[in-house]
Parts: C-alpha cells; structure tokens; sequence
C-alpha cells in the first residue's frame, strides 16, 4: 500500500476568523475514503485559528501567536477526533519542528512511533511544534515540514491542499488568463527567491513555501501534488481514480 502525507493549510481550514468545520468534515471524510487504497499522515495548519476564537491577540506580534497556537492546538485535534470517530477511526497527535529532522536519533523516534500508528491504522496528525518553532512561525514552514515529513518517514507522496487548484504561471488571484501548470519537473531558483505571500489572515506562507517543499521533494526523487482544498473533487480524481484533470504534479 503507498503512502501519501496530505498537508492542509489555515486558507483551507479558516474562515471569518474562525474553523471553517464544514471544510474540515469533508476533508476527515476525504481521508476516510484515501485509507480503503493508501497509509495517510496528516500535516495540519489552523491551531492558530482555533486558538483565535477562544481569546482574540494580535497575530501579529509573535509571542502572541504562539500562546494562540497552545490554546489552538487541542481545540484543532478536537475537532479532528470528534470527526474521525464518527467513521470508527483513530486520530494521533505528533508536535514536531526542523530540529526534528536535524537530529538523526529523534527522526528515527518519531519514524518508529509513525510505523507503529500506521501498522495499527491509526491516522498521524502532524503539526508544527509553534510554540517554540520561532522561525517556523514567522516563514511558514508548514509547507517544509510536509516535505521533510514525506522524506523522512518515506512516504510515496505528499499532496498540498491548499486556496488555489494548482501552480499557474501568474497569480490567478489577480490574471484572469494564468495558465495552470498540470506538471512540473524543474523550479527555477528566481521562483523560490521571491517573497512569499499570504492570501489568508492566519496564513503564513504562500506559493513560494509550496515551491520551496516541491523543490525538496524533486531534490530527492520524489512527487508532490499541489490542488484545491476548498474542493476536493480534484485530488479525490487524482487520487482515487487516477485522473489528472487539475491540479499540478511536480515529478522528474
């Protein structure tokens, strides 16, 4: 059985300042329906989001946002587990940042317990640890976490849902006529020199992070799909039925 990391940002799971639930139901019964043909790992945005109902800081003062992210997180996870329960499935919870992966000691620790949740069918949810992940707050490394996450515990591919239903070649936002770009083998380095930027108020990232994941990933053989999370009959095409019809693959 393959193994995929699905990796949903806060544009996806936000919405008027707070959880958009409908799109988190339907993502939870999206990943219910993955499991019947892959071993699924979660990556997760949106604790500060959640974080962001409960007690109303500014985001834009660091400190704040990690003290949102802590009284985010288990509202987040909630959430999840109250929905997977629903389909008779089991949820996990794993805090991890870049060290993480820069010690070879932890990286096999967490692969291990990875290992362990998958071989009992349990759903991994992967979060960044933001409350002492500085830099990861502040660049959005959500994106870097889900590639290192797809490298490390050596899954087949990592899939981005995320505000747009692909990588086009100008801001779709903004140019009515950018054309999507359904497959990718090389980026060059002035796209991952640019600034990133945000659409969503809790989002820290941007395509340039989304670039910056697939670059690692082409870096070491492996693939990254980048669609629409706001609509999941793409990626349920692709990965279900094995049509591409939208959405970007980035592969050698």
């Amino acid at each position: 059985m393959q193994r995929i990391v699905l990796k949903v940002g806060s544009a996806v799971l936000t919405q008027n300042g707070s959880l958009a639930l409908e799109r988190l139901e339907n993502l939870v019964q999206f990943i219910s329906e993955l499991k019947t043909k892959y071993e699924v790992i979660l990556v997760t945005s949106g604790a500060v989001a959640a974080g962001y109902t409960a007690l109303k800081l500014d985001k834009k003062v660091v400190a704040n946002k990690q003290a949102l992210a802590s009284i985010g997180q288990p509202m987040l996870m909630k959430e999840y587990q109250k929905r997977f329960q629903t389909l008779n499935l089991i949820c996990s919870q794993l805090l991890l940042t870049a060290d993480d992966f820069d010690s070879r000691k932890r990286t096999i620790h967490a692969k291990n317990a990875i290992e362990i949740l998958l071989g009992n069918n349990i759903i991994p949810i992967i979060n960044e640890n933001d409350v002492t992940a500085t830099d990861e707050l502040v660049f959005g490394d959500n994106d870097q976490l889900a590639a290192h996450v797809t490298f490390f515990f050596e899954a087949d591919m990592l899939v981005i849902l995320t505000d747009i239903d692909g990588y086009y070649d100008d801001n779709p936002h903004t140019n009515p006529n950018a054309i999507l770009q359904k497959q990718v083998s090389k980026i060059e380095q002035q796209m991952l020199d640019m600034s990133h930027s945000p659409n969503n108020e809790f989002a820290t990232g941007g395509i340039v992070t989304k670039l910056k994941a697939a670059n690692f990933l082409l870096q070491r053989d492996k693939q990254m799909f980048l669609t629409s999370g706001f609509d999941l009959k793409y990626a349920k095409e692709y990965l279900i039925d094995g049509l591409h019809n939208r959405g970007t693959l980035f592969t050698k």
